[in-house]
This record gives C-alpha cells, sequence and structure tokens, in this order.
C-alpha cells in the first residue's frame, strides 16, 4: 500500500499540468517496484494550495504500511529518487515526507 499526495502550490500547477499526469505514473511504477506492491495498492493525488514563497513549491506526502524490508535506508533512497523526479518534472524544490502508518489500526475501504 502506498497513498501518496502530491501538495503543489497554484502558481506551479498551472503551468507543469501536462508533466504532472506523467510524474504520477512514474512515481506509481517506482513505488510499486521498490515496495513490492501491485498498482491496485497506490493511490496518488495532485492537490493544488498555497503556500509561503520561501518553502518548497511541492510537498510529497507518503504513507505506507511497515514491512521488515522496509528499513530506514531502503525509504530513504526511495525518498530520494522520488524527489529526483519530482524535480526534474516540475523544476521546483520538493520536499519528501514518507510516514509508516499503524498496520493494526489502518483501514481502507476502496
Amino acid at each position: 500500500m502506498a497513498n501518496v499526495k502530491l501538495f503543489v502550490d497554484h502558481a506551479l500547477l498551472s503551468c507543469s499540468d501536462a508533466g504532472l499526469d506523467g510524474l504520477m505514473a512514474e512515481m506509481r511504477t517506482l513505488l510499486c517496484v521498490r515496495l513490492q506492491v501491485a498498482e491496485a495498492a497506490c493511490q496518488l493525488a495532485v492537490v493544488g494550495v498555497t503556500g509561503l514563497p520561501d518553502q518548497p513549491a511541492v510537498n510529497v506526502e507518503l504513507s505506507i504500511l511497515p514491512k521488515p524490508e522496509r528499513t530506514r535506508e531502503m525509504l530513504t533512497a526511495l525518498c530520494e529518487a522520488l524527489r529526483e523526479r519530482v524535480v526534474r518534472a516540475t523544476g521546483a524544490r520538493a520536499a519528501i515526507r514518507c510516514a509508516q502508518l499503524d498496520g493494526t489500526s489502518y483501514i481502507a475501504l476502496k
């Protein structure tokens, strides 16, 4: 399971809409490979926001369920790969945050 929200500043969103669709598809492929999950387990969304000018124009929040092989080092490398793709697609500074959810209390209805 991978839930990804890309919070994109409205100023950037209006000029990079087309590239974001391709970016989301590329990110989903990366997540499926690195986290060993099926595409159906991934949910990606772009949300337009208004932020302060000194903050990154793109903020990516990744929520996943923990597994023993998802070590800090593995997840850090995944976040770096995600940030690289976001920066390449948008040309903007990006922040990535990754949180592992409590698998015993997490509920998802699809």
